[in-house]
């Protein structure tokens, strides 16, 4: 018997249902590439992911500093609300980082949301929702993590895999393309990036057995401009890394779940793929399984890999890649900086991938070992089927995808650390396009962990160590302030002397962190924003703040006029 699909028509536009049709100045229609190249020199914009391409998270905005901090307080505060598809602790989180234009800021939520809003004030400017599909698969919660600007567009990723351009004015829909095929398992959750005239994302999925990919699109039409996949077919460089019989390779997974960073010089793109399929199970698929767990440079106009650096090759621990590559300077080479999951910091030189050393950023590290010059050895992995085995550091990580980021004041990175085991059982299963293909049965160490914000050299030296009992989970933030900016999961948001890591002040959210926080400037005043709504996958990185506080607000800090 043949199912045809079902035109179910249009969703009804909820933003015509909440009184906020207003529109926003027209301050994205200025968003060049050219002004995308020098965010540098707009320290009062956000104007991408990471605030600039090199991934830094770094601001030189210093009106808030050392001295004054311990001053601010909530400057306003916008309220997301919970509507959507919540049905628990685990359904949804709040992991966006907000853009910000010329006093507009632009903030994606689960779901399907998206806000403009005045970056001085907190008002609403115009709303969108779009309509998500409740049957879609999702690995790790029902996440967005951003959104990206250019020619009077925002773009943003859904969780049923499209690619929307809306009109940044009146948040109304310009184009909108299908990139991922969610009846495969495939979803999306990456911030966009634009480089050039291309908005490039990556796909989500990994756990369900599909194969990884990043993707370009015309910024003026939406139409594709090429697609990069990240594990090779039959003959491909790389191919011989999968098992030559079978299709373990077309559900290989190396999916490119969070947002690439960029040189304009090499015109590379830096991108962080994930984990295998299955996850656990590596007798399903004998090799170092390319380009998985790796760091890949692909070329930006091609969209050709030109090289690659694996950092956990044959994973059997699920330790995804997919965190930031920071690009930074140092002794006259152009490096890149990753902390990977599997509990190492790697250095690399992003000309041609060739590494420069490798550090453990973690205290307890056992499922295997990575020398200086990158030799792995495995050691406790989840080898015989019902076989229950205990490792370090779980599944989800020294650090999760939450960012690290780079002074060049300091010349210091700064780490959230998750210092928490896990114990996989293997467990066979066939696979089921759509259905999960872990390869194990995992349980996250409720107990016994231990986090902290750690700074390290580009050498891998840990200068100081801000300690935490429960494992850090969100991003951070660097200011030419000297200011580490970090939330805690039991709701705390912190400044620390970027020097010294002493704590400066505190505020209590009501709600963990699992976001990004940015700082922006409006009329010469400086702000600090932090989305607040703890939630996702927490059964995978601390199980035993499932019941924790479970908000969805944007708190937006400022010193007192």
């Amino acid at each position: 018997m043949t199912v045809e699909y079902v035109d179910a028509g249009e969703a009804i536009d909820q933003g015509t249902l909440s009184g906020k049709t207003g529109t926003a100045p027209d301050v994205v229609s200025g968003v060049t590439y050219e002004r995308l190249l020098n965010a540098k020199s707009e320290s009062h914009n956000w104007l991408t992911y990471y605030g600039t391409y090199d991934g830094q998270r770094y601001s030189t905005l210093d009106q808030i500093n050392t001295e004054n901090v311990k001053r601010i307080g909530p400057a306003w505060m916008f309220q997301a609300g919970t509507s959507g598809m919540i049905a628990g602790a685990s359904t949804y989180a709040f992991e966006a980082a907000p853009i910000v234009v010329d006093g507009v800021m632009f903030l994606s939520g689960w779901d399907g949301w998206l806000w403009a809003l005045d970056a001085k004030t907190g008002q609403e400017l115009w709303r969108y929702k779009h309509a998500v599909p409740y049957d879609v698969s999702l690995c790790c919660g029902n996440v967005n993590r951003g959104v990206a600007v250019a020619k009077g567009k925002v773009f943003m990723v859904t969780g049923n895999a499209h690619l929307l351009a809306l009109d940044a004015t009146n948040g109304k829909r310009v184009w909108d393309k299908t990139y991922g095929d969610v009846r495969a398992g495939e979803s999306g959750t990456v911030a966009p990036l634009v480089v050039k005239n291309m908005v490039i994302v990556g796909s989500s999925g990994g756990e369900f057995g599909v194969r990884g990919h990043l993707d370009a699109f015309d910024v003026d039409s939406g139409e594709p401009v090429w697609r990069c996949y990240m594990v090779p077919k039959p003959g491909e460089p790389g191919s011989e890394t999968w098992p030559a019989d079978g299709e373990a390779w077309a559900r290989g997974g190396a999916n490119c779940w969070v947002t690439s960073t960029f040189d304009p010089e090499t015109n590379l793109l830096y991108v962080g793929t994930g984990n295998p399929a299955p996850d656990f199970d590596g007798a399903v698929r004998e090799g170092d399984n390319l380009y998985t767990d790796s760091i890949v440079a692909v070329d930006a106009d091609a969209g050709q890999i030109r090289w690659h650096y694996q950092c956990t090759p044959h994973d059997v621990w699920d330790y995804d890649s997919t965190m930031e590559n920071i690009l930074f300077e140092h002794d006259g080479k152009k490096l890149l900086g990753h902390f990977d999951k599997n509990g190492y910091f790697f250095v690399l030189d992003r000309t041609n991938g060739e590494l420069q050393h490798i550090t453990p950023f973690v205290d307890r590290i056992d499922w295997g070992a990575i020398t200086r010059d990158g030799k792995v050895t495995p050691r406790r992995y989840p080898d015989k089927e019902g076989d229950p085995v205990h490792f370090y550091p779980g599944p989800a990580g020294a650090k999760e995808w939450t960012h690290a980021a780079y002074s060049p004041r300091t010349e210091l990175f700064y780490v959230p650390v998750q210092d928490v085991g896990a114990t996989a059982t293997r467990r066979r299963r066939d696979f089921k396009e759509s259905i999960p293909y872990w390869g194990a049965g995992v349980q996250v160490d409720a107990d016994d962990m231990a986090g902290s914000i750690s700074a390290f050299d580009a050498n891998g030296e840990e200068k100081w160590r801000w300690r935490n009992e429960v494992p850090m989970c969100a991003s951070v933030l660097a200011t030419a302030g000297d200011l580490v900016f970090a939330g805690e999961p039991s709701g705390e948001f912190n400044a620390l002397d970027a020097r010294t890591g002493e704590l400066l002040w505190q505020f209590q959210c009501g709600s963990g962190h699992h976001s990004s926080p940015i700082t922006y400037s409006v009329d010469g005043k400086q702000y600090v924003a932090v989305p607040v709504g703890w939630g996702g996958w927490i059964e995978g990185f601390l199980p035993g703040m499932l019941g924790a506080g479970h908000g969805s607000a944007l708190i937006v800090f400022a010193l007192p006029d």
